[in-house]
């Protein structure tokens, strides 16, 4: 069994695949008259779970998956970011400039796009931030298909500028998409991480106490009006990198999730949030600004932001390209990053309300599915040709 699981932590194209094939199956039975009771039904049951005595939370599917599981998707980043940050692809100053402010151009364009279409719609331009992220999963899994047609250090490349578009994700949902904080759970949710930033100091490498007291910093943030998936960046943060005898901690942990997340959660994911029902949808509104501001910001604003901060930051003399790779490699990158799916269609779930959603009738993830699948189409043709 373990066997089986390792082979399918190397496969990056299959995580993608069965991603995909999550996103195809949301779509069918959202659309299909015998399968959309049943559908709708599977989305919205209601189950409780008991999280501190007395207490207990009593929510959907939907809310157990995008407030709960993908804090489990966001604690696996936040161990990546950690690695990184410490003794990986982003502890090298030099070598992370060229990335980093590709990231930044990734992050600019795409959401400049969005705000220049939808200017003087206070409403629209809440979800200036739904274009600018990237699905690592997805993006790593197609160039995993082109790794022979690609130089190899392209996919370094293409990981740090990814993971570097997730922290900015973060920062934004932190920053932008929060609401009506809740001091006294926020201040209990501070104490617990305070706790556990000591204990890693301390060089507590226990971890069933980091998870333990994750559990309860997930409750505190969740009803501090921060959204609940920062918690698992939180707990990523306080978790050591070594345990006393020098073993990998983080690296372990994130080995550990990979499976899970990459089968489970983020295929979970895409089934309950990509269900667009097509019959709801006039062709009027797919024109119309926000599913164009999406659209544009992925799969034009991503091209044009990634490709010239590169091309900058390389001619004023911050870093040079991957070793073997050339403007056209770094051009296809910059297209496989306009696949903004699951991180996107996750910053869209906080940009608007249930009215602005029952609004825009699904236009918005619609225009998430189409600018990420033509972004992936369109790499992966150049990328046979490179």
């Amino acid at each position: 069994m373990r066997d089986i699981i390792n082979k399918l932590n190397s496969s990056d194209a299959l995580a993608a695949g069965v991603l995909f094939l999550a996103t195809i199956l949301a779509l069918i039975f959202a659309n299909t008259p015998i399968l959309s009771d049943f559908y709708d039904s599977f989305v919205h049951f209601k189950f409780s779970i008991g999280v501190v005595r007395d207490g207990h939370i009593d929510e959907n599917i939907h809310f157990w998956i995008n407030d709960a599981l993908m804090a489990i998707f966001f604690f696996m980043v936040g161990l990546e970011l950690k690695k990184e940050i410490l003794e990986g692809a982003l502890s090298e100053f030099k070598k992370v400039l060229v990335p980093v402010f590709a990231a930044i151009g990734g992050v600019i364009f795409p959401a400049l796009i969005f705000i220049l279409i939808n200017l003087g719609d206070s409403t629209a331009i809440k979800g200036w931030a739904i274009p600018m992220a990237t699905d690592i999963a997805f993006a790593i899994g197609i160039f995993a298909l082109l790794s022979k047609n690609l130089p190899s250090s392209l996919r370094i490349f293409l990981l740090t500028l990814a993971i570097v578009d997730d922290l900015f994700a973060i920062l934004v949902i932190a920053i932008f998409y929060t609401h009506n904080i809740n001091f006294m759970y926020l201040s209990f949710g501070l104490f617990i991480f305070l706790i556990m930033i000591l204990m890693n100091k301390k060089n507590v490498d226990n971890k069933i106490y980091y998870i333990v007291l994750g559990i309860f910093l997930w409750f505190c943030i969740l009803n501090s009006g921060i959204h609940a998936t920062l918690a698992g960046v939180l707990i990523a943060f306080s978790i050591p990198l070594y345990s006393k005898k020098k073993q990998p901690i983080v690296s372990d942990m994130e080995h550990a999730l990979k499976f899970p997340v990459n089968y489970i959660v983020l295929p979970l994911f895409a089934f309950v949030n990509a269900g667009v029902v097509l019959s709801q949808i006039e062709i009027n509104q797919i024109f119309s600004t926000v599913p164009m501001g999406i659209f544009f910001g992925l799969f034009i604003g991503k091209q044009i932001g990634i490709f010239l901060f590169t091309f900058l930051s390389v001619k004023l003399g911050f870093g040079n390209l991957p070793d073997g790779a050339n403007y056209k490699h770094i051009y296809i990158v910059a297209i496989l990053c306009g696949i903004g799916f699951t991180m996107s269609l996750f910053i869209s779930n906080l940009a608007y309300d249930e009215q602005a959603l029952k609004l825009y009738s699904g236009t918005e993830k619609l225009a998430i599915l189409c600018g990420s699948f033509l972004s992936g189409i369109v790499a992966f043709i150049l990328g046979k040709r490179a």
